[in-house]
């Protein structure tokens, strides 16, 4: 080769190294299938066709083909928009019905004869509430349960049947709560030791017309608390979007087992005194009203 040519050469090859690396440069690396895109300038990878905006605290930028929004307006008809009231509405009753738990418990060393005398005893009640006005409908069998009753033995290491235990329990209704006192004393009476009062509850026989004006006032409650937002926030109530019940009690639970049984063992014969009281029905709910 001609010594003159080599710095021409050299000058060739140096230019196409260096165009080479300016190729290398402006070109971008290409993305390996599946991996996620990285939008420029702040290393989160951008949204896509189906997804939510990216929320950010400026204002709405649009940079390398994608969209990006404030939080006010990825938020505007969002299930927040509105006022959103709750409100509760009460009714206090006096209640017209009383469920008595009642029954017998018998124990003995046979199964029969067990249950020989639990069902006598619960023949002579049956027989006094049906003197006393209660119909058939009103008296429901809501347990019966025949089990044995064991001791421990220590010398032979293990459990020994001493006999046998009978319960039969009723739930009765009556509609004469001025009576229920002398309702139970005479069933006490016919049952005699084999007879338990488990408690007793006051309730309305018919909840639902209570419950309809408990609801009635519990939407003027809402409806009333959603006006006062607005016009304590200078804005126009709207009309109303949603409601929904989320709440609600009718029957109120007096337990008085504890007292019959403790006058039973003090041997008191004055009549058994029962009060009803008050109860209340209770509804609440929420509502939602648009803003204009």
């Amino acid at each position: 080769m001609n010594i003159t040519q080599k710095p021409t050469i050299m000058a060739l090859l140096a230019g196409a190294l260096a165009f080479a690396v300016a190729c290398s440069q402006a070109t971008p690396t290409p993305t390996p299938p599946g991996a996620t895109p990285i939008a420029p300038g702040n290393g989160a990878p951008p949204p896509t066709g189906g997804g939510s905006p990216l929320i950010t605290g400026g204002s709405s930028v649009e940079a390398a083909g994608y969209s990006y929004y404030t939080a006010p307006q990825a938020s505007y008809g969002s299930p927040q928009t509105g006022i959103w009231v709750g409100g509760s509405g009460r009714v206090v009753i006096t209640p017209d019905l009383a469920t008595l738990s009642l029954g017998v418990e018998s124990r003995s060393k046979t199964v029969e004869q067990a249950r020989a005398e639990a069902a006598q005893a619960m023949s002579a009640v049956m027989d006094v509430l049906k003197k006393n006005g209660i119909a058939d409908k009103d008296i429901r069998t809501e347990y019966f349960n025949i089990q044995p009753e064991y001791v421990w033995n220590d010398f032979s290491k293990r459990q020994e049947i001493t006999g046998y235990r009978v319960s039969n329990s009723l739930s009765v209704k009556s509609r004469n709560l001025d009576g229920v006192g002398a309702l139970i004393d005479a069933v006490s009476l016919a049952g005699g030791d084999l007879v338990r009062i488990n408690g007793i509850s006051f309730s309305a026989e018919h909840p639902e017309t209570y419950a309809g004006q408990a609801r009635e006032a519990a939407v003027k409650d809402a409806m009333a608390k959603a006006q006062q937002f607005a016009t304590l926030t200078g804005v126009k109530l709207g009309k109303l979007v949603y409601i929904s019940e989320t709440g609600g009690n009718v029957p109120v639970y007096q337990d008085y087992a504890k007292g019959m049984i403790a006058a039973a063992e003090a041997g008191a014969l004055p009549p058994t005194p029962i009060s009803p009281g008050e109860t209340e029905v209770t509804i609440t709910v929420q509502a939602v009203f648009g803003i204009e």
